[in-house]
């Protein structure tokens, strides 16, 4: 077997026009046919890049100069965006992002799907696409002897120290801040994973951006806590309605442990998508950009279709989201999710917002859809949003199985996606159209969803 060579070689300088970018936002180059994945750099460009290194297919390289940029790019407005990892396309103007979104979405469905004669809409984006994210998830760590709180820096975990990030709500931002500078004066030790030592993991923020309540969550390696940071905390801001402790005592890069302890205040915040009211605990999935929600899940119920007749089972359920959004139309609504906390929390809003044609069910989608079928459950539609590795191949063939009239798909991945709906083509439907809506401006991030009808047989 002759041993492969590729084209270009380490530390050397190749002049390099920039064709596509990865899912990760890196610009893709090539070098007879040699993929360069080089990051900061955008599709039209044209520049030098030096090759750091070499792989048997690709390679990755460093920008070194550009000669043409593209009529995208825009200087990125925060200050840390280069060294830390949270956002990918700050260098991207928006109106650019939407596009490479879209063809994200639709190189995706073409290439691994081989699903045609399919329209991809333009992406749904924001008026205002900053300042979106309710929920802030920020690491601690020390450094000459202060705390410091901020992102890591691109894959690593070092802590880029951060006064503020432009992707959060002000007053996330605000509080994180302050609620730095507190523990610090009382001596609160940060967490070092290295050693498993220390006390003050990450800080926490949910806020309602609707209600204007706001909950803090203060994650620990141990119970231990100066109780008077309490009051202090309480009057950063009277929309602080909640502050909660989560103990993780594990050596782990999980976030929560399953230890919450209320410090003060209530359990639950609340916040509306819509019409809908959710009270949402420590732990509660709750999506991080309710404006963009709201919009995904009413192109999620249009793509439903329903009249008032219909029976609908939501896989993949979550804490309720979509059921009771598909419930103001339908028949009867079934949700099913793994997660028991999620479940309960499902249940929780139903009764807050009453509703009450809604059934939910703890368990693994693919056993517990057959199990609804076998005690006559007949679904009309069924709505799927699974985690990015897309849905389990046995509920894929639950579904062809079932037969519903549609299926909405719900997606945050596209490639995984465009997966799934080749097998659900070959098992009889048709995937008539896609919507891609932007949840997270200035990250690589897409979110998608798909109608599919049974074909006739």
């Amino acid at each position: 077997m002759s041993k492969f060579t590729a084209p270009i070689e380490k530390n050397e300088i190749y002049n390099v026009t920039f064709e596509d970018l990865t899912h990760d936002g890196a610009g893709v180059a090539k070098v007879e046919g040699f993929p360069i994945f080089v990051a900061g750099a955008l599709p039209g460009e044209v520049g030098n890049v030096k090759v750091t290194k070499v792989n048997k297919g690709y390679a990755f390289g460093r920008l070194m100069e550009l000669e043409r940029e593209s009529e995208f790019r825009v200087e990125p407005p925060c200050p840390i965006y280069k060294n830390c990892g949270g956002c990918q396309l700050q260098h991207m103007s928006y109106e650019g992002q939407l596009q490479a979104k879209h063809k994200q979405v639709t190189d995706a469905i073409a290439r691994i799907g081989k699903v045609q004669d399919v329209i991809v809409h333009p992406v749904l984006g924001m008026d205002e696409p900053w300042r979106y994210r309710n929920k802030a998830q920020v690491p601690v760590g020390e450094e000459e002897g202060a705390l410091i709180a901020g992102f890591y820096q691109q894959r690593s975990h070092e802590i880029i120290d951060m006064e503020e990030c432009l992707i959060q709500e002000q007053i996330n931002d605000d509080i994180v801040q302050e609620v730095k500078s507190i523990c610090n004066r009382h001596g609160v030790p940060a967490y070092n994973e290295e050693r498993h030592k220390g006390s003050l993991r990450h800080i926490m923020v949910r806020y309602g951006q609707v209600s204007g309540e706001a909950m803090i969550v203060l994650v620990t390696k141990g119970e231990s806590l100066p109780r008077e940071i309490i009051q202090e905390i309480r009057e950063i801001s009277p929309k602080i309605k909640s502050i909660v402790q989560n103990v993780n005592p594990n050596r782990t890069n999980v976030i929560m442990g399953d230890k919450s302890i209320l410090l003060w205040g209530e359990e639950y915040i609340n916040d509306s998508i819509g019409d809908i009211k959710f009270a949402i605990s420590a732990k509660s999935f709750y999506q991080v950009n309710p404006t963009q929600t709201k919009v995904l899940y009413e192109k999620a119920l249009e793509y439903a279709n329903l009249n008032g007749s219909e029976t609908v089972i939501d896989a993949y359920c979550g804490i309720g989201t979509i059921s009771l959004f598909l419930a103001q139309k339908a028949k009867h609504v079934y949700g099913v999710e793994i997660v028991p906390e999620a479940i309960s929390d499902a249940k929780r809003n139903a009764k807050l917002n009453a509703i009450e044609n809604v059934d939910f069910a703890v368990g693994e989608a693919e056993k517990v859809i057959p199990w609804w079928y076998s005690t006559g459950v007949r679904a009309d539609v069924i709505v799927v949003d699974p985690p990015r590795k897309g849905c389990d191949e046995a509920l894929l063939k639950t579904i062809i199985e079932m037969k519903p009239k549609r299926v909405v798909y719900v997606s945050c991945n596209p490639a995984t996606l465009a997966r799934d709906l080749r097998i659900l083509e070959d098992g009889g439907f048709r995937t008539v159209e896609v919507q891609p809506v932007d949840m997270f401006p200035h990250t690589t991030h897409v979110e998608v969803v798909a109608q599919l009808i049974l074909k006739c047989n």
